[in-house]
């Protein structure tokens, strides 16, 4: 039981959490209009189950699980908040469900690809550097499989041409890493860098357009919706309607596919893949292996081979 209100202990909770390297920067709303939930429902009472459960699936959103993603960012909370009021009821993981029903992404084809980036160039009135950038950086998001947000944030310490390296700077999770380029991709970053300095000031951010210094997220986005809806795609006969993010699981996907072909140790490689794509571990890199029906017939294809081995006594 507290007299102090629940959006004080939040705060403090969210400043706790920050100081031991946690971002919470969208948790932290989420945490704090449960705070002035329960504050409304009194701030001498305990935190329930059924309070925060009600909570939870009070909101608007049409996807199925988002109350188990407020219910799981609420959790840890009330966890803390236990050590001090042990009053507290901590609802069990997993309550409401599943925080993501995770569907099968779309894995473009060279034709679309080709297609994107051609389009995505006509964008404006010729000579501009708006569909040059755009360009490059829907080519750089296949070519690397980084996150937009990633290649947004790009400065021009972070792309380093001699070496063909870029420095992703505490990205998702607060983690950097180097991401190694193909020399194409190297050459045709220094094409851009040629035809950027050419028409606009350097700035501090690696791409920009004619208007804006940097690049932003929403600008990606609303580029893309914009060729897809030139291009005339939709979720007819795909897996889901194309999407930018999409870009990233084709260079996984495509990756897994290649080691397949090829007999290689997977379990090694997905490790250098997780590291490389920057994820925090190799679970979320193993889902690719589900993806798509080609990845799920080669996998299907070596058990049946190491099944056969095991029958007739090959070691």
């Amino acid at each position: 039981m507290t007299t102090r209100s629940f959006v004080a202990l939040v705060t403090e909770y969210v400043a706790l959490r920050r100081q031991l390297g946690y971002g919470l920067e969208s948790a932290r709303w989420v945490l704090l209009d449960f705070a002035r939930c329960a504050d409304a429902a009194g701030r001498h009472r305990p935190l329930t189950v059924d309070l925060v459960v009600r909570w939870a699936q009070s909101s608007d959103s049409r996807d199925p699980c988002a109350a188990a993603r407020r219910l799981a960012i609420v959790r840890p909370f009330m966890r803390h908040h236990a050590a001090f009021d042990p009053a507290t009821e901590v609802p069990a993981a997993g309550l409401l469900g599943p925080m993501q029903i995770r569907k099968p992404p779309h894995i473009y084809s060279d034709t679309e690809i080709a297609a994107l980036l051609r389009e995505t160039a006509r964008l404006g009135r010729p000579g501009r550097l708006r569909p040059r950038t755009l360009a490059t950086i829907l080519a750089l998001l296949t070519s690397t499989g980084m996150r937009v947000s990633e290649v947004c944030h790009l400065a021009h310490r972070d792309v380093d041409l001699d070496d063909g390296v870029v420095i992703v700077r505490e990205s998702k999770f607060r983690k950097s890493r180097l991401v190694p380029l193909h020399p194409s991709t190297t050459a045709a970053l220094a094409r851009y860098v040629a035809d950027r300095d050419a028409a606009q000031p350097r700035s501090k951010s690696f791409f920009r357009t004619d208007q804006a210094g940097r690049v932003t997220r929403i600008t990606v986005a609303r580029t893309f919706a914009e060729v897809r809806h030139r291009l005339g795609w939709s979720a007819d006969g795909r897996a889901r309607l194309p999407r930018v993010h999409d870009l990233r699981h084709t260079f996984a996907v495509r990756r897994l596919v290649r080691w397949y072909e090829e007999g290689a140790d997977l379990d090694r490689k997905v490790h250098a893949l997780a590291t490389y794509l920057g994820h925090t571990g190799v679970s979320g890199t193993y889902w690719y292996l589900t993806a798509i029906p080609e990845l799920l017939a080669l996998t299907s294809k070596r058990f049946e081979h190491f099944a056969d081995r095991g029958r007739d006594g090959t070691p």
